[in-house]
């Protein structure tokens, strides 16, 4: 039976496996997406994350998107009270370059005015009454922290969110944050998404002070890219060109180091004794390290989605976290580098 997780000091107990979103819309159309949320939901999964701008990137796209087939998915289905929401602010809303970069800047960002707009807009387009995790999508350098943290306390207030959280926040920005609720009485930080896998140097990134916060102050961990935009599957291969696929580009070719493809063929070694699939010792492996909640993961397909789900049966011995350590750790790599 599977063991839902407990994100922080929240009340929230997540699926040990969170569904990510960003796919919804543009390398999956919607039946997929909506094929993928039921297989999700029958498995025991309750925990979609999305965010305001998916997919602004794709053309003639000006965002919600994901969340608008989340939110019919939710009332067909009549299953919100079964699902953990969660959603994010900051970034601009709107197609690119047709209005001009002034108006672009009126729709982004955490100030009170935009986060209140947004929040109502993402209620909205999710067809609910409120969202679980409300959280801002990346530190806006331009409005105080006080400003943000107290118009996210007022959503919660009003009942349109639940809990606030953050995403691809620093360590002292975390702190900042933390601090700033204390001293002010404000809604706190339950949470935090970082990029956060195996690779190079995306563990230590997170692993140098990040890591050590969130075990401190009860701060829960849903990572991004928890299989290194794909690398984790072993579907890359050293030596080998890409493979035809819609995220395969420039950007996968920027993981390709020795050292992450010795991660990679770690993985599959620890993979064969347990009869599994390298992606899911990579997210076994991060269930196993300190304030993990959930990884959150995507898939363009339902059978993409059962190999992930395979996850929850897999437990890791201690010299299998051992082995992959040791082909990943960082403060090694570090030292070579030095000599």
């Amino acid at each position: 039976m599977t063991t839902y997780r407990k994100l922080g000091r929240s009340g929230l107990h997540l699926f040990p496996i969170g569904l990510g979103s960003m796919q919804f819309g543009w390398s999956a159309d919607e039946a997929t997406s909506q094929q993928i949320m039921d297989r999700y939901y029958a498995a025991g999964g309750n925990f979609i994350d999305t965010a305001d701008i998916y997919t602004t990137w794709t053309a003639g796209n000006p965002g919600g998107v994901s969340e608008e087939i989340i939110g019919r998915w939710m009332k067909a289905r009549g299953n919100r009270d079964d699902i953990v929401i969660a959603t994010k602010v900051r970034g601009a809303m709107g197609e690119r370059g047709a209005e001009g970069r002034k108006s672009i800047h009126q729709r982004e960002g955490l100030s009170r005015r935009w986060i209140i707009k947004a929040c109502e807009d993402s209620l909205r387009r999710l067809q609910t009454d409120h969202i679980d995790l409300y959280q801002a999508h990346a530190i806006d350098n331009q409005t105080p922290i006080e400003e943000t943290l107290s118009a996210f306390t007022e959503l919660v207030q009003r009942g349109y969110v639940r809990y606030i959280g953050c995403s691809n926040y620093s360590a002292w920005r975390l702190m900042q944050a933390l601090w700033t609720s204390d001293r002010k009485g404000l809604e706190s930080f339950v949470s935090i998404q970082p990029e956060y896998s195996l690779l190079t140097p995306t563990r230590a990134n997170f692993e140098r002070e990040l890591q050590r916060v969130c075990v401190e102050y009860g701060i829960g961990v849903i990572p991004w890219s928890p299989l290194g935009g794909g690398m984790l599957t072993g579907k890359y291969k050293r030596g080998q060109p890409l493979p035809e696929s819609v995220r395969a580009d420039e950007n996968a070719a920027r993981r390709f180091s020795d050292r992450n493809f010795d991660v990679v063929e770690t993985l599959e070694t620890v993979a064969q004794r347990h009869d599994a699939k390298p992606a899911q010792v990579a997210l076994a492996w991060l269930l196993s390290t300190p304030a993990m909640t959930a990884p959150i993961i995507g898939a363009n397909s339902v059978a993409q989605l059962d190999d992930l789900l395979g996850t929850v049966n897999l437990t890791l011995s201690e010299d299998d976290i051992t082995e992959i350590n040791k082909a990943s750790d960082w403060e090694r790599a570090r030292t070579e580098l030095e000599f």
